[in-house]
């Protein structure tokens, strides 16, 4: 059979169709590259532009609302906002041994017989007690904005997870080297400005910016606190013996002032008699008075011989007025 010569009837429209076909293409390409052609940076960000030609231009965008070629371009958004980012570091001080000294002071007993407060000192050794310390440290990073291009060929858009922890690791392990134990407590504002000096010409190298970096958490090993704790009563128990033997001093001082005033009082009552024998009535009549004092003081009955009490004041007689006449 001949088809050559067989007439295909016209279907009315057909024109139509197809404009309308071409122009649907049309649009569809015109909406798609209208929605993909404008791209918005937020506030507290910038943008770089990957072209698929070209590679990555060297030109940061601000904020706002930018074009760019669908399809041929990309856009990257960088957050230039300082973040927070929170690290943790076990590291070891300068002393890795510590020696605790003690002062011991000789018994009281001693420090009596000799006269003097005598004391020596006692070495402790607490066999090579490591100091590991757990530091906490809070960094605020952002990115430098002008070098947001070479960040992205060099690093990626995770860049912190690249680079951060490496050189914080690294910096509190050096600084914290530098100083034992205690000067980690008491100058602690002085690490912290070293190590944000080291980390902040560290993170240059990178084009990363650092806004503040403190110290959180500063932990001891439980080794150490415990040596710590033993010096603490240690000093405690020196202290002590120090107290003990210094009222040891201070009695035998008494004993011997004591002794001394009893001394010179019985010389001044020897001599009195030996120049006035009226001394002794005098003595018994003040002996006479505080025992009748206390005795009508007393809630009792008492009934004694007035001999043993001394209060027999009318028989005694005045030896030193007979020995004159």
């Amino acid at each position: 059979m001949n088809f050559n010569n067989v007439k295909v009837p016209k279907v009315p429209g057909g024109g139509a169709a197809s404009a309308f076909i071409k122009l649907g293409i049309v649009g569809g390409l015109g909406l798609y590259g209208a929605m993909n052609s404008l791209y918005n940076v937020e506030g507290g960000h910038r943008a770089i532009v990957f072209n698929r030609i070209v590679g990555v231009k060297d030109k940061v965008y601000p904020e706002g609302t930018h074009l760019m070629v669908p399809w041929f371009e990309r856009p990257v958004i960088y957050d230039v906002r300082a973040r927070p980012h929170l690290v943790e570091s076990t590291s070891g001080s300068r002393d890795l041994q510590m020696t605790v000294y003690l002062v011991v002071l000789r018994s009281a007993d001693t420090a009596i017989d000799t006269g003097s407060l005598a004391t020596y000192s006692m070495r402790l050794n607490l066999a090579f007690l490591p100091e590991y310390v757990k530091i906490g440290l809070r960094v605020l990073t952002r990115p430098v904005p002008d070098q947001l291009p070479t960040i992205y060929r060099t690093l990626g858009e995770n860049y912190n997870e690249r680079v951060l922890p490496s050189i914080i690791h690294e910096t509190l392990k050096a600084v914290v080297a530098q100083y034992n134990a205690s000067q980690l407590i008491t100058q602690r504002e002085s690490v912290s400005r070293e190590i944000r000096k080291i980390l902040t010409e560290r993170a240059a190298n990178f084009n990363i910016a650092l806004d503040d970096v403190s110290i959180t958490s500063l932990t001891f090993g439980r080794e150490f606190t415990a040596a710590i704790e033993a010096k603490q009563v240690a000093a405690q128990e020196a202290e002590r013996a120090k107290f003990v033997v210094e009222k040891a001093e201070q009695d035998k001082r008494s004993a011997i002032i004591r002794a001394q005033g009893e001394a010179k009082s019985a010389q001044l009552i020897g001599q009195a008699i030996a120049n006035n024998p009226a001394f002794i009535t005098l003595r018994k009549i003040e002996a006479s008075r505080e025992i009748a004092q206390t005795i009508a003081n007393s809630a009792n009955r008492v009934f004694l011989n007035s001999n043993d009490l001394l209060l027999n004041l009318q028989e005694m007689t005045l030896e030193s007025a007979s020995g004159r006449k």
